[in-house]
This record gives structure tokens, C-alpha cells and sequence, in this order.
């Protein structure tokens, strides 16, 4: 079986985007530093008497009679499952599956995990073909785990034009879902986040059928009188503050730099921030191809003074786990059919640029969706890994030629998706899936230039150079 793999996710409400867009965006890092992706879709299918069994787990799930088309990023060997991690159905709702937590020792004591379950290996595959909404995806998720049970702690999230709802399990079978205020922005680094839970409102709050009487029944509350479900299934560990809560500072310290009083370490930061300003995407590539940028933490040492114990002190948001990033975007400034983008960067993010797939498609880019098992710089996941092992032995030689050819490919992709939105005619299908291809070719011609050009750069810094007539 797959071990669990650690993620970093971001989620922006649509009034705190500076487009107005919903915005669902995670890391995928593995468990590894290989675990080769693919980016494919889905044809919408009628399968009336199907199931599902997990290679995984060996649970048998029966499935509705009509699946939608759906994007998703499955690993290349699929032996032990799919993990298809991330995409956007043909009704423009998206979702990320998923964001490795933990509950507490307390709670699994009374609801253990278990091993014949519902697993992130199977979560896409069960759920995103089916649902019409945000909600819906919480709803379904949730009535799965009550059903069938999971193995694993995790977070997932789910976007429409309007919502983003972010579902946190607890133990086998427990679950609760809120609906992420609109003006907000939350980070996600792999451990129970959500706070107060008001259990009368369930526009903004969905919970597990018998969840307060578990609660009740186990004496689970800390704080009576509140529903705190981060206080009541979560862990405040040693481990979540050097390995999680780091990351949500340095998002906050990005959003939010007028907040001077919160530490690296601090297990109390909130979920759910309004930002400073508004945020583009850029901002939120940003943020997942972050690693401590200017402060003493920086693994590369850049910019700022930081020992070499410093530079190790807390997990990196950008590191050699990096196996697929997706931003999923669904906008409120342009008609249905070409409102969904889902951006995906393969490979180490710090290198990698994100590539904007409209998601009402009937197909994906070869070099995007033959990923091998073995190294090939035909594909795009493989070029990427390749590059990183390029750069990060020489970061200070190249990392101004690396940022400038991310930002040119950001310049381009931003147009492509401008003058994609202004000419599509015909069928959207049909002209979407084509003008993917071209955008996707330029970033994929622009990348192959830039290993060629470190190649030749990198040659030159072998430190057996020697001229001619030295030393003689």
C-alpha cells in the first residue's frame, strides 16, 4: 500500500481573489522523491449496475448510473491505485483529495481507522464524477466515510463559482465540513485545522450524523459549551510545530504582514485569515513554490542570514517530494464553458512552471499524459524532476535564469488564457482542448530550452576546469 503522502494547501474565497475567483490549490509531494503524474480527463460515462473496488483497501463501492467528465492527475503506475488527487468535472466543480492529517490517540481509541475502507487512493474516483456542487462533494464524501470507513486522517477540499467547502475526517468514521467565509484565505499543512463548529447552522457547517453523540458518549470535549473540532480530534505535537504549523506562518507572514507577533512554532494560529489585499494566482503559486523565502529558514540560504541549523529547522513548502501541483480555478467573470482552469506544475515547484489547462476538454497533451515509470525527458513530469537535479547543486548560478523563465512562462500563459477567453468560437470543447495543446506546447518548447541552456551552463562550473598552460 501507498504510504500517506504530505501536502501543502491553500484555498481562496471568491471575494478575497482579485478576479473574484474561487480558488483550491495543493502540492501533491509523495512519498518520495518519485512517484511519477500524469495530467488526463475522463470522458463522461453512463455505467448503470457499476462499482468500484480499490486495489488499495478492497472496498466495493456501488456507483451511480452516470459519471461526468472529469480532469484528474493519477500516478503513472497504477498498481496500487489511481491517486488521481485533483481535478474539475464538466459542471465546473472542483476538488483535492487529499491533505494528509492525524487525530488524536484519544479518539482512535474509540474510532479506530480501518483498513477495509474508503483511502485518498479512491476519494476522486468515487466522488467528483458525481457531484453537481461544492456541498454535494462534502455531503457524498462524508455519507462514504460514515458507509465505508477510511484508514487514513485527511482534509479535502471542494470548489464551485461560488463556495469552497474543506471536509476534515476523524478517526474511522467520523467527519465535519465548513463552507470557507468568502472574504478568506485558509492554509492547509497536514493536520486538523477547522475551529468552532456551530452545529445549528448548516449552511456553513456539515458533521457527521452521530458525531456530537460520539463526542458526548466518549467525553471527548475539552472546552464544553463549544464544538472546537481541532481542540477535540486534533494533535498539537511536537511534530506539527516544526513539520506544519511553519507553513501557515509563512503564509500568514506573505497575506498578512501586518501580523508581527506570531512565531514558527505557534499552534494556535487561525485557519481562516482575510488577506491583507487581494490575491492573484500568482500569489498562490507563489506561496506552494515557496521554501521560507528571505527569512533564516531558507534551505538555499537566500537573502537572508540563517545558519545551516536555521536552513533545517522546519519542513519546506518547495521540496524534493514535489510531484504535481494544481490550482483549481473556476471564474466568475466569464461564461460557464470556459470558467474552469486547472493549473499544474510537475516536478520541484521552486523550478517548475504552471501550465493553465481549461477544463472543459475531451483530451490532454501527449508529453503531459505518457509519463513513464522510468526517466524521459518526453514527458513533462520526468523534464522537470531532471531540471531539479540541474539546479539545486548550482541554486545561486541559476536561480535568476530559473525565475525568469518561470515569470516569462507565467506573462505567456496569462495571455493565452486572455486570448482564449476573447476567441472561442464553435464548440468550446473542441476549441478548448486545441488551444491547450498550443499553450501547452510553448511552455513544454520553452522548458526543454531552458535544459538545454543549464546543460551547457552547468558545464562550465565542473571544478576540474583546467587551462591550457596551467601550473606548467
Amino acid at each position: 500500500m501507498k504510504k500517506s503522502s504530505d501536502c501543502t494547501e491553500i484555498l481562496v474565497g471568491k471575494a478575497a481573489s482579485m478576479d473574484g475567483s474561487t480558488i483550491v490549490a495543493r502540492n501533491e509531494d509523495g512519498y518520495g522523491p518519485i512517484n511519477p503524474i500524469k495530467f488526463v480527463v475522463h470522458p463522461a460515462v453512463d455505467q448503470q449496475g457499476a462499482s468500484f473496488t480499490s486495489i488499495t483497501t478492497g472496498v466495493n463501492v456501488p456507483l451511480p448510473d452516470h459519471a461526468y467528465r472529469y480532469t484528474g492527475t493519477p500516478q503513472a503506475d497504477q498498481s496500487d491505485g489511481q491517486y488521481e488527487e485533483a481535478g474539475i468535472n464538466e459542471l465546473n466543480v472542483g476538488m483535492s483529495a487529499t491533505e494528509t492529517t492525524a487525530t488524536n490517540a484519544r479518539v482512535l481509541g474509540y474510532d479506530p481507522l480501518v483498513d477495509d475502507g474508503i483511502n485518498e487512493e479512491a476519494m476522486i474516483t468515487l466522488v467528483l464524477p458525481y457531484i453537481k456542487s461544492a456541498k454535494e462533494g462534502a455531503q457524498r464524501l462524508g455519507a462514504l466515510i460514515e458507509k465505508y470507513g477510511t484508514g487514513e486522517s485527511n482534509s479535502i477540499s471542494f470548489n464551485d463559482h461560488n463556495d469552497i467547502w474543506y471536509l476534515e475526517t476523524a478517526g474511522g468514521h467520523h467527519w465535519a465540513a465548513m463552507r470557507l467565509p468568502e472574504d478568506t484565505y485558509a492554509i492547509a499543512p497536514n493536520q486538523t485545522l477547522m475551529q468552532e463548529v456551530d452545529l445549528n447552522d448548516t449552511d456553513n457547517f456539515l458533521v457527521a450524523t452521530d458525531l456530537v453523540d460520539f463526542v458526548e458518549k466518549h467525553h471527548l470535549n475539552p472546552v464544553p459549551g463549544t464544538f472546537n473540532f481541532r481542540e477535540i480530534f486534533g494533535t498539537h505535537g511536537e511534530d506539527d510545530a516544526y513539520y506544519n504549523t511553519p507553513r501557515t506562518w509563512y503564509g500568514q507572514k506573505l497575506f498578512n504582514p501586518e501580523i508581527t507577533d506570531q512565531q514558527p512554532t505557534d499552534q494556535d494560529m487561525p485557519f481562516t485569515r482575510k488577506p491583507a489585499k487581494k490575491l492573484a494566482i500568482e500569489d498562490v503559486q507563489f506561496f506552494l513554490s515557496s521554501h521560507y523565502n528571505g527569512t533564516p529558514y531558507d534551505p538555499f540560504g537566500t537573502f537572508a542570514s540563517g545558519n545551516a541549523d536555521d536552513q533545517k529547522k522546519y519542513r519546506s513548502i518547495a521540496m524534493d517530494r514535489n510531484q504535481c501541483s494544481s490550482i483549481l480555478q473556476i471564474r466568475n467573470d466569464v461564461p460557464a464553458d470556459h470558467a474552469a482552469i486547472q493549473w499544474v506544475a510537475m516536478g520541484f515547484f521552486a523550478y517548475a512552471p504552471y501550465m493553465p489547462f481549461f477544463t472543459n476538454i475531451n483530451d490532454t497533451p501527449e508529453d503531459y499524459k505518457n509519463t513513464t515509470t522510468e526517466v524521459s525527458v518526453d514527458n513533462v513530469y520526468w523534464l522537470n524532476k531532471t531540471l531539479s537535479v540541474l539546479i539545486e547543486p548550482h541554486f545561486h548560478e541559476f536561480v535568476a535564469t530559473v525565475n525568469a523563465f518561470r515569470d516569462s512562462c507565467q506573462s505567456y500563459a496569462r495571455g493565452r488564457v486572455a486570448a482564449t477567453d476573447d476567441n472561442i468560437t464553435g464548440d468550446a470543447t473542441t476549441y478548448l482542448t486545441q488551444s491547450n495543446l498550443e499553450t501547452a506546447g510553448e511552455i513544454s518548447k520553452r522548458t526543454h530550452q531552458l535544459f538545454n541552456d543549464l546543460v551547457k551552463q552547468g558545464l562550465l562550473l565542473s571544478k576540474t576546469v583546467w587551462e591550457k598552460g596551467q601550473n606548467l
